[in-house]
């Protein structure tokens, strides 16, 4: 009898140690992702991170929640600012440690100077900024006459708070071994454009790959096919290799190029981009060209997901595994693929 129950321990026992951790002849860059529809308006970091990009229509806006810090880049459009509010109020935003801004095109910093120094008159439209304080500013380092970004930097100055420009090779800590490596805009860039030439603001975007653990995420602004090919030029493939890819200019033909997708080689794809209606998709995004390219490159359809027709769509990450949660679920590229096909036919 002892001899069966000792027996009856061991396979217990090697049955318990193959169901927990990694095999160990897994490829150690594997992730093992998981879909799944989200329940929950505003969740529990705990420790894990957690990248949310916030369903604001035609602009960008991505909150990174580490357990230690939390980062938001970009704030979408002026038109967009209530819907903005209303989803860090969602998530129980307080404190934005790091607001991190890509290029001054309002749908990209359009609300920023309200979440650093609201007026009166902007507190009494959306009361719940009084609770939101940014800590640091961070952007291209080259200087817009736009309006909105003149009006930013004259908040910063108000309120004393800390601004810095980012280029190629520095690094940002997000707390939790969450890392953040720039990849452009260069040094050479930068100086260029602030002594008079002329240059779009999409390729000054602010572009970096964020790393914890074994997951990785490309972020890049609206940059264009331009940069795409400079970051090809200047970085070895595993360099740009993530799981994850943000994709660039709202799902532009202007972006997104074969090369790079392959580059990137992402297992998901997220787009930021409105609805059909007056000023918050005035360009039909996304196009077609970037959707076939990830479809080439062997991106699942059901892998691509849209905030307009996902709505806020939020990653969460151990570091080792990571998950993606649309916060509808919806089959939209095909038929979206098949639209646009049509339109382009007639």
């Amino acid at each position: 009898m002892k001899k069966i129950f000792l027996t009856i321990l061991m396979l217990a026992t090697l049955i318990l140690s193959g169901c927990g951790g990694q095999a160990k002849d897994e490829p150690k860059n594997e992730l093992q992702p998981e879909v799944q529809a989200d329940t929950s308006s505003a969740q529990d970091v705990k420790g894990d991170l957690k990248i949310s990009m916030l369903n604001v229509g035609q602009g960008d806006a991505i909150l990174i929640q580490t357990g230690k810090q939390t980062v938001l880049i970009d704030t979408s459009d002026t038109d967009e600012r209530e819907l903005l509010v209303k989803e860090l109020e969602k998530l129980s935003v307080t404190k934005i440690d790091k607001l991190i801004l890509t290029h001054p095109h309002a749908d990209h910093i359009g609300s920023a100077k309200v979440l650093i120094n609201p007026s009166k008159k902007e507190l009494t439209t959306n009361p719940y900024l009084e609770k939101i304080s940014v800590a640091e500013v961070y952007d291209n380092g080259i200087a817009s006459t736009s309006p909105l970004y003149k009006s930013y930097m004259k908040a910063i100055d108000a309120k004393g708070i800390t601004h810095q420009s980012l280029k190629v090779g520095d690094t940002l800590d997000f707390g939790n071994s969450v890392k953040f490596n720039v990849l452009y805009p260069t040094p050479e860039l930068v100086s260029a454009v602030n002594g008079g030439q002329k240059s779009d603001p999409n390729n000054e975007s602010v572009v970096g790959k964020l790393t914890y653990k074994k997951f990785s995420m490309m972020f890049t602004g609206d940059a264009e096919k331009e940069v795409e090919a400079a970051l090809l030029a200047n970085n070895k493939t595993k360099d740009l290799k993530c799981d994850v890819l943000k994709s660039g200019h709202h799902g532009s033909y202007t972006a997104s190029t074969k090369d790079f997708v392959a580059a990137v080689n992402p297992s998901y794809v997220l787009i930021s981009c409105g609805p059909d209606e007056e000023r918050r998709n005035t360009y039909g995004h996304p196009h077609l060209e970037p959707l076939e390219n990830y479809l080439a490159q062997g991106i699942d359809a059901e892998n691509i997901f849209c905030t307009r027709w996902n709505g806020t769509i939020t990653i969460t990450s151990d570091g080792k595994s990571f998950s993606v949660q649309p916060e509808t679920k919806e089959d939209w590229v095909n038929k979206w693929i098949k639209k646009k096909k049509k339109d382009k036919a007639k």
